[in-house]
């Protein structure tokens, strides 16, 4: 479990620089070619867009069905100060637990979507199963059995734009903190009054499947990343050299 962790850790970690570097690098490739703010955040965003309107419609999906009431959905960008809005629905407030559901509704939402596509499309199974016996030639002929699926490309964007949207903003896990305190108390209470075994067994075996999927997808969305971020880094390289600009990230 102690290695799962590690492993989680390490994705997870990966996944949130992936994000930050993806956010800025497609917007500044796309002013690179386009040379207008406006016009280069209206294109970063529609190359976004499906993953965008995913996770404000999770959001509320999960805020109605647990009886919070929300306001207009908008999956258009707008400039907060030096901030980007991709999209956002206004939320009552309401108490921690169920502003946890809410603001976790996007990763739930996006990694079940990038998991049906993986299943349904990608033939994700045949390689978890060669993974799990370290059959990594039979890993490799899976992976190039990906490319030959229908609209493959297709596919292959909406992970990208899902995967690289799914994360929780910071606004989103406001309520997390209050919410695996509880969870703490909650387990303490239960191994005072002696249902130690239940959490070993019980839960213990759900969140290591939990958390060995949460690698998994993690992973998936970083290998689909991989290629286009290459594309991106030697885009700006050429654009920078040809406009003989620099773009600087803060």
């Amino acid at each position: 479990m102690i290695v799962l962790l590690v492993q989680l850790l390490v994705v997870l970690g990966l996944l949130l620089w992936a994000d930050r570097w993806l956010h800025q690098h497609l917007q500044g490739v796309i002013l690179l070619l386009t040379g207008d703010d406006d016009i280069a955040l209206w294109l970063y965003a529609t190359v976004l867009l499906p993953g965008v309107a995913l996770h404000e419609l999770s959001h509320a999906v999960i805020a109605r069905v647990v009886g919070v009431k929300i306001g207009h959905i908008n999956i258009f960008p707008r400039r907060s100060g030096k901030r980007i809005q991709l999209g956002f629905v206004p939320v009552q407030k309401s108490d921690f637990f169920r502003a946890s559901l809410i603001g976790g509704a996007p990763l739930i939402a996006g990694s079940s979507a990038v998991v049906a596509i993986g299943y349904l499309v990608f033939g994700t199974p045949e390689i978890i199963a060669a993974l799990s016996t370290g059959a990594w030639w039979v890993v490799l002929q899976n992976l190039a059995r990906m490319l030959q699926a229908p609209d493959v490309w297709l596919w292959v964007y909406l992970v990208f734009a899902i995967g690289n949207t799914m994360l929780p903003s910071r606004s989103d896990i406001t309520a997390w903190p209050s919410t695996a305190f509880a969870a703490t108390v909650v387990a303490g209470l239960i191994v005072i009054l002696g249902g130690t075994s239940f959490l070993m067994n019980g839960v213990g075996q759900f969140l290591t499947v939990a958390v060995r999927w949460l690698v998994l997808l993690g992973a998936s969305v970083l290998l689909v990343d991989l290629p286009i971020f290459a594309i991106l880094f030697l885009l700006q390289m050429l654009l920078e050299r040809v406009r003989d600009v620099r773009i600087e990230y803060r």
